[in-house]
């Protein structure tokens, strides 16, 4: 980089040297000499060693326009012409760090130290030195270190990052724990039944590695076009100078057929794309990846953190007897005010979108994975599982009420004031609003295969397919399930774009022809194994992206077009002595003006994703901001100033994404 940038002072040194002392004509040359040197001569010297591999490529070609320019003494032509390919070389070889990124991002994913139990006294030691057997304690907001067995204690653990499950899963003695996995309530004592390689997240770092070895090096276009022009290019000059003898028509042919179009064609095009997809938040690692998009025809979803939110919101406020919908929410967010549960975050959220004062809770207790206790208004309220309510003391047949399935992703919990059942609140893990227009686009634009598989329940991923129209769905799917499948449809002939964005989707994002990570709130692993990330989580990209990669495919093909008509022609301007060496070089300069003009049409695409808004003008009077702090409207929650009856249940809409 340091020699291109000298080289180009250089040669921008000769130009206002020639421009403004116009009688230093020898010390501008001698400047663009310099400047062609320090450009050319790394092209000269790699087209040397392509030539003795037996590969032909652009290089072959710059390094012989760069000579031919040398000998007519155009000097800045040669530097201009190595600037551009230079500039060609270093845009098309940036590449994803891919599999050692991946492996990096999972090890510091998984513990370094762990507390490892021997004769009742805990010691700190080195998660490598665990052996199966070993018993090690977890405490709250802890990952665990090694797969194993809860012998002792309960709690929430966060397993989406290895399963795919949406909400926390309760454990408890005698259930399978894995490493990486989060614990969020309770302190546990687990029995070590893998460590080290063998662990679940140790198999998912072998198989993003397996996946990756798999991959084929993407050809660039340019080259499929210069198997045959270099030799072209020589047999025509050979012949010019066969018939001729005039050496200044073998220059001009050499200096006309220079394929400056032709380098610029495909790194002009691809910064013009990879531009507009950086505005809408489209981070492309792989500039190979923008045109292999366009043959993409199958897309394969993961569902948790990527059709879905990935966040645990109330769906329904279901009050009994004479409480309120507003009461029944209160009595709960005060409740769980001081638990780290996601059913607590949940409620204290929806509480403060609505507007509803939550005070702090008296007698505060927590039972991990069941429920919490606590005084509010002076009476003891329960917060919890049916269970949980049933062994303090409810009595009464609440569950009759409910008229939701919890198999089917929907996690309930209710609530009790003095003994008495006071209602119930629904959770779920809610779709993304724009998921289903995502998937009908990708359908209309000529994607034939849309499909979802999830490492969550079967039941909880068929509602979700069937609320965002896929028809596709497989549930109960481990990572190494996920990329069998994913080889399974590429085995029947299908472009394959995966999505996803936790531990479990990496190593089917690397074995798909095209690896797309939620970015925002996906794991740095599977950013790191995929080529593609959408760092806003906004699934309309994904439609944009495709018509962005055919759009610019079609770019590029213009500009070898044109690329073709000037070479053609003058070639045999050049032959025919028409034109010499410096009308050639201008010939030049005009193709390839209009190279990048034809390219940069690419850089608005995408506008209308997201339109100018002008700012809204302060309402200095209405004492609060037209914008709320969490970005979501009260009317998407169903609440309005007309309160329902006392009774009603209260269903709640999916939340509308917060705008990029």
């Amino acid at each position: 980089m340091r020699q291109i940038f000298i080289g180009l002072v250089f040669l921008l040194n000769s130009l206002l040297i020639e421009w403004w002392f116009s009688e230093s004509a020898l010390l501008a040359s001698l400047s663009a000499l310099v400047g062609a040197l320090l450009l050319g001569v790394p092209i000269i010297i790699t087209a040397f060693k392509d030539l003795r591999r037996g590969v032909l490529s652009t290089n072959e070609l710059v390094g012989l326009a760069v000579l031919a320019s040398l000998a007519s003494g155009s000097y800045l032509e040669a530097g201009v012409v190595s600037f551009f390919m230079l500039l060609g070389e270093i845009i098309e070889t940036r590449t994803a760090e891919g599999a050692r990124s991946s492996i990096e991002s999972l090890i510091r994913l998984t513990p370094t130290k762990a507390r490892r139990l021997k004769g009742g006294v805990e010691q700190e030691v080195a998660v490598r030195e665990l052996a199966i057997g070993d018993v090690i304690r977890v405490r709250p907001g802890d990952n665990v270190a090694a797969d194993g067995l809860i012998i002792t204690g309960q709690g929430s653990i966060n397993q989406a990052n290895i399963t795919g499950e949406s909400l926390p899963v309760d454990k408890r003695t005698g259930d399978e724990v894995y490493a990486g996995t989060q614990n969020l309530t309770g302190v546990l004592e687990i029995k070590v039944s893998r460590a080290g390689q063998d662990t679940t997240l140790g198999k998912v770092r072998e198989l993003i590695l397996a996946a990756e070895k798999t991959k084929l090096p993407i050809m660039r276009i340019v080259d499929q076009y210069m198997g045959f022009y270099t030799p072209l290019v020589l047999v025509i000059g050979a012949l010019v100078w066969a018939f001729t003898s005039d050496l200044s028509r073998v220059i001009a042919v050499f200096i006309v057929a220079c394929p400056c179009a032709f380098v610029l064609a495909t790194p002009t095009a691809m910064v013009a794309a990879l531009s507009a997809a950086a505005r809408l938040g489209i981070l492309i690692k792989n500039v190979g990846d923008i045109e292999l998009a366009a043959r993409i025809n199958a897309f394969i979803f993961d569902k948790t953190g990527t059709l879905t939110t990935g966040k645990l919101a109330v769906s329904r406020l279901n009050p009994l007897a004479e409480t309120s919908p507003a009461e029944l929410l209160r009595v709960a967010a005060i409740a769980e005010k001081y638990s780290n549960h996601p059913t607590a975050k949940a409620l204290s959220q929806l509480a403060q979108e609505a507007g509803v004062k939550v005070s702090d809770p008296l007698d505060f207790a927590e039972t991990a994975g069941r429920g919490v206790r606590a005084t509010v208004d002076g009476e003891a309220v329960l917060v919890g599982r049916a269970q949980w309510l049933k062994d303090n003391g409810v009595t009464e047949d609440f569950g009759q009420s409910v008229d939701l399935n919890e198999t089917e992703g929907y996690s309930l919990v209710f609530v009790a004031r003095s003994g008495k059942c006071i209602g119930w609140v629904g959770l779920q893990d809610q779709t993304r609003a724009e998921a289903k227009e995502a998937l009908q686009e990708l359908k209309a634009i000529g994607v034939r295969r849309l499909a979802m598989v999830s490492g969550d329940r079967t039941p909880v991923a068929k509602r979700v397919a069937l609320e965002i129209g896929c028809e596709e769905v497989v549930g109960d799917c481990l990572p190494q399930n996920k990329v069998e499948y994913v080889r399974a449809i590429k085995s029947k002939g299908y472009r394959v774009a995966v999505v996803g964005d936790g531990v479990n989707d990496a190593p089917a994002l690397a074995a798909g022809d095209l690896g797309i990570a939620m970015g925002a709130a996906g794991s740095e692993v599977a950013i790191h194994s995929a080529t593609i990330a959408l760092m806003n989580s906004d699934l309309r990209r994904l439609p944009f992206l495709i018509k962005l990669s055919r759009q610019t495919r079609a770019v590029i093909n213009q500009n070898f077009l044109f690329g073709v008509l000037f070479v053609i022609g003058g070639l045999a301007l050049a032959a025919l002595k028409i034109i010499n060496p410096i009308v050639a070089a201008l010939m030049h300069v005009g193709g390839s003006l209009l190279v990048v003009f034809n390219s940069f049409r690419l850089v608005r695409q995408g506008e209308e994703l997201e339109p100018f808004q002008p700012p809204a003008p302060l309402d200095a009077g209405s004492g609060h901001d037209h914008d709320h702090p969490h970005g979501h409207d009260h009317s998407g929650h169903g609440h309005s100033h007309d309160h329902p009856p006392a009774s009603a249940p209260i269903q709640f809409k999916p939340r509308a994404p917060r705008p990029a």
